[in-house]
């Protein structure tokens, strides 16, 4: 293998104490995620920390107000669940962030040690999990496609279903006679299809909207007996919302008069649904009445939700953040009141800057200028979101901040294929993927150029994932616009990288390809990093995680020894987890490097 240049990690970042001091404290500030809890046990709470400098998992008993780290993992841990009567914590314990395990449970209170939740359950990539009290239904992905198993009163597990394509266990009834999967044996998992079963495997029921349409089954009912499913449908092209009885095979269409997207969840008396709107980069929360079909707005700030849920008295929890203010997690009570509801011991994250919207043509663009940066271009930093369905909202970024602290304008597009912007813009990548959306991000930089807002001689493309796959394709197919590039955890051969990775991936590749590489052989050629690579001029820094089964190392050596085959100028960092780090040091790290490198090569 050929030894690559390892990029510097320096210490400090910024000469100015100050500015170092602020942005190191924007990654160590204590952060934690919006609480869940037991459904027969509210008092009894789960949420995640990185307290401890890594992401793990903590129960808060809020009768007494104590808090106890439950996971304590060298690479973190980032899935985990309460048995409904608050008596266990479940788990997923993987290999060093690989995401190939099982679930472990133990008790609530500290006495127990971790053993497997499930006996018969086959070690695998997490796949959907429901707990019950007398039946548990768990999902696990493998290269042999998806098996659902059950176990009942406290029993072995049982095989319910297994196929080979894509799919997973989506939500239990409170009587525990239903479970809903989410399949995609028609072979698209980007647009799923709904099936009911017994807990023994007997199908009742079957919902599918047809090619292009996809199901997302939300929730039961949470009154027991009452056995309808809220779904998420896509009929009108947006995401929308539907009450499926399933007993009755009937449904009754949620219609909202909203722009934008719509999901949702249940209040505790199934007569409201807690609704989250998405429009244009911010989210607003409603209660809807079921039965009169009013739309009531909660009074939340201007901002992002980073999820929300109601309580057993009628009190709304949920995190929030926008890009100037860091994420908290709060809660309105049914009289109104508003307050912080969880805030973790330690100092606060400073503050950052707004973002400002743009559009172009139809893409919609969020950026941001450093505080008191002079008038004219600056020197931009383009970061494109990974996925590709998500999209960049105005919430807080501790890695925003720090380009902003560095002297660069940030920009992020919400390019084609991004989510919150109806199903044809998220499809709209379907045969051409990355260049499509490259097309979005060449218009944005037309504009940041020709506006006068991005020096057009420092201009650097960067992302993870998907971002960081994008950031290596815009390097090699418009070589004119970039004088840097930072690509994170890519997809850089997507020939070997589909080979090697995990299979829930190779079947989301399928779909947003229309078929394998063995079928569409040219079609993956055509969007691969690596058939520019010689085009390349701009220096890269590639980062890579050895254990990442979503993007595996081997097709990131071989785009990286193609690049020193030619001479480029590139640098790599490689650090021992999977598709990026839990671990907060090891997120700074990276960080450092990544300014560093951008400002050494401009």
């Amino acid at each position: 293998m050929t030894t690559h240049p390892t990029a510097e990690v320096p210490d400090p970042l910024f000469a100015d104490a100050e500015a170092e001091a602020r942005w190191r404290a924007r990654f160590t500030a204590p952060r934690v995620s919006l609480p869940g809890w037991a459904d027969d046990a509210p008092d009894r709470s789960l949420y995640l920390s990185n307290s401890s400098g890594v992401w793990e998992i903590y129960a808060w008993d809020r009768a007494s107000d104590t808090h106890r780290k439950v996971t304590d993992r060298p690479n973190g841990t980032s899935h985990g669940a309460l048995s409904p009567d608050g008596a266990t914590i479940w788990w997923f314990a993987d290999t060093d962030g690989d995401e190939f395990g099982t679930w472990v449970s133990e008790p609530f209170h500290p006495g127990g040690d971790p053993k497997p939740a499930v006996d018969g359950v086959q070690a695998g990539y997490p796949a959907g999990l429901e707990i019950g009290h007398r039946v548990v239904a768990v999902g696990t992905s493998t290269d042999d496609g998806t098996t659902v198993y059950v176990a009942r009163d406290g029993g072995p597990a049982e095989v319910v279903y297994a196929h080979e394509n894509d799919g997973g266990v989506s939500a239990l009834s409170k009587d525990e006679t239903l479970v809903v999967l989410s399949h995609s044996e028609h072979g698209d998992n980007r647009h799923a299809a709904l099936r009911v079963i017994t807990p023994s495997g007997d199908k009742v029921a079957e919902k599918w909207d047809g090619p292009g349409k996809g199901l997302d089954a939300i929730a039961f009912s949470p009154v027991r007996g009452d056995n309808r499913l809220l779904v998420g449908h896509e009929r009108r092209g947006k995401d929308e919302l539907l009450i499926w009885d399933v007993a009755a095979d009937t449904e009754t269409e949620v219609v909202v008069d909203l722009p934008g997207e719509i999901s949702a969840d249940w209040y505790p008396d199934a007569k409201s649904l807690l609704v989250v709107h998405t429009f244009q980069a911010r989210n607003t929360l409603h209660r809807y009445d079921l039965e009169t079909g009013v739309l009531h707005a909660l009074d939340t700030p201007h901002g992002s939700v980073g999820g929300a849920s109601v309580r057993p008295d009628g009190a709304v929890e949920y995190s929030w953040s926008s890009a100037a203010r860091p994420g908290v997690v709060r809660v309105l009570d049914v009289d109104g009141d508003e307050r912080v509801l969880l805030a973790p011991a330690g100092h606060e994250a400073p503050p950052s800057v707004d973002l400002t919207d743009v559009f172009v043509g139809d893409v919609h663009a969020l950026v941001a200028r450093p505080a008191g940066a002079p008038d004219g271009p600056l020197p931009t930093v383009f970061h494109l979101h990974g996925g590709p369905h998500s999209a960049d909202e105005d919430r807080f970024s501790a890695y925003r901040a720090v380009w902003l602290d560095a002297g660069y304008a940030v920009v992020h597009v919400n390019y084609r294929g991004s989510t919150g912007y109806g199903s044809k813009w998220r499809d709209a990548i379907e045969g051409r993927p990355g260049l499509t959306e490259l097309e979005d991000v060449a218009a944005v930089h037309d504009w940041a150029v020709g506006s006068g807002f991005a020096d057009p001689a420092k201009c650097v493309v960067n992302g993870a994932s998907w971002g960081g796959y994008l950031s290596l394709l815009a390097l090699g197919t418009q070589p004119e616009r970039w004088a840097a590039g930072v690509a994170g955890v890519p997809v850089a051969d997507y020939l070997a990288a589909y080979e090697d990775e995990m299979e829930p991936l190779r079947a989301f590749d399928r779909a947003l390809f229309g078929g394998s590489p063995e079928e569409l052989p040219d079609r993956y050629r055509e969007c691969s990093p690596l058939t520019y690579v010689d085009a390349v001029r701009a220096p890269v820094l590639v980062l890579a995680g050895e254990n990442d089964p979503r993007c595996p190392i081997r097709q990131i050596d071989n785009y990286l020894d193609r690049l020193a085959a030619r001479g480029a100028a590139y640098e790599v960092y490689r650090y021992d987890a999977g598709h990026g780090s839990l671990v907060v040091a090891e997120t700074i790290r990276q960080t450092a490097a990544e300014v560093a490198f951008v400002r050494r090569v401009l």
